[in-house]
């Protein structure tokens, strides 16, 4: 008989016990009330309301951290950021601390881990697409999957799919932007999820990637709230001050690192390369690329640099890629960071020819 390997995981067929269904449950639960508030109704409203309108409300993030590197401009970003994101934020933690406490992990791995990595990433990305996250705030989910044991070709799509196939995002996008823009992103975000997801997960092995116990143990039913409160606490201690403190620091250095945007004259094609690594590294809330680009496009910055930014700004960020560098491993994020950004030049090379 031959050993299990990446590709083919083997699966436990016990019955879930009666703490096992009330962890599903609760996660069920958490995940439609939380996004319902979080998501799914403020972006039908949004949706609705630029219906009829056809016009982004509101600036650039990255307006907030002024025009000069400043502590206060730091702070200010920071504020604006959280101020946007935190709902998204809270449920993400309370999701992730659900999936790590009370829900069975063979559970899991009969959902996400197929036998082909292709298969592991298109299970990851469909789980991604009704969440709707921004990349930061799917971070804390995509490290709670890897840590009961989903491979890393299905965690990395559900991680990269939450900013980049968000259905809102891509109804927004066409009814501000032209065509192409919707088009472009919708390509290049199903070669991101799906593709690279599935070939970083071929790609880098190691005891990471072993599969999870094969005959896990139900929890005792009244251990649950406990389990969960110290997963809670676990997550929201070590995540919450790193994502403030690295959020501070992209807003501290964003004055510089947005002003590679307006060099497009003097850096020609290099712009697009330029603009596809900084901004993997900048971070923003969810569909905070939008505004940037019907700011920029105003002024004549080109559709290269444009479309690089449609797909590098959502899908990561420096605080996302260090809250699941452990999780993910660090050549696996980094790795991830590198597909982002040769995508994101392609694309802007793409859009230029269909503008």
């Amino acid at each position: 008989m031959t050993s299990p390997t990446a590709t083919e995981p083997t699966h436990s067929s016990r019955r879930l016990a009666p703490a096992d269904w009330i962890g599903l449950g609760v996660l069920v639960a958490v995940l439609v009330v939380g996004l319902s508030w979080s998501k799914w109704l403020p972006y039908w409203d949004k949706a609705w309301t630029m219906s009829q309108t056809s016009i982004w409300d509101g600036g650039p993030l990255f307006d907030a951290a002024g025009d000069t590197i400043s502590f206060a401009g730091a702070w200010d970003f920071t504020l604006v950021y959280f101020t946007a994101v935190w709902k998204a934020l809270l449920v993400a933690l309370l999701v992730a601390a659900a999936i790590d406490a009370l829900v069975p992990r063979d559970w899991l791995a009969r959902l996400l881990n197929r036998r082909s990595h292709t298969g592991q990433a298109l299970a990851g990305a469909a789980l991604s697409t009704p969440s709707m996250m921004c990349t930061c705030c799917a971070a804390p989910v995509a490290a709670g999957l890897r840590d009961t044991g989903v491979r890393r070709s299905a965690a990395l799509a559900y991680w990269v799919g939450n900013p980049l196939l968000n259905p809102a995002v891509l109804i927004f996008l066409a009814l501000v932007l032209p065509w192409q823009y919707v088009a472009v992103r919708i390509v290049f975000a199903l070669l991101i999820a799906v593709g690279a997801s599935a070939l970083i997960g071929r790609w880098i092995t190691g005891s990471a990637e072993a599969a999870p116990d094969p005959s896990p143990t139900s929890p005792r039913l009244s251990s649950l709230p406990v389990r969960y409160l110290r997963s809670l606490g676990r997550f929201t201690l070590i995540l919450v001050p790193e994502h403030l403190a690295l959020v501070f620091l992209v807003g501290l250095l964003a004055p510089w690192l947005t002003g590679v945007y307006g060099l497009e004259a003097q850096l020609g094609a290099g712009a697009v390369l330029v603009a596809a690594i900084v901004a993997t590294l900048l971070v923003i809330p969810t569909g905070g690329e939008i505004p940037i680009i019907l700011t920029l496009l105003p002024l004549g910055v080109g559709a290269g640099v444009t479309g690089a930014l449609l797909i590098a700004l959502p899908a990561l960020s420096i605080p996302s890629m260090v809250m699941v560098g452990k999780a993910m491993g660090w050549r696996t994020t980094a790795a991830m960071g590198a597909a982002v950004a040769v995508a994101a030049m392609l694309a802007g090379g793409v859009l230029a020819v269909l503008s």
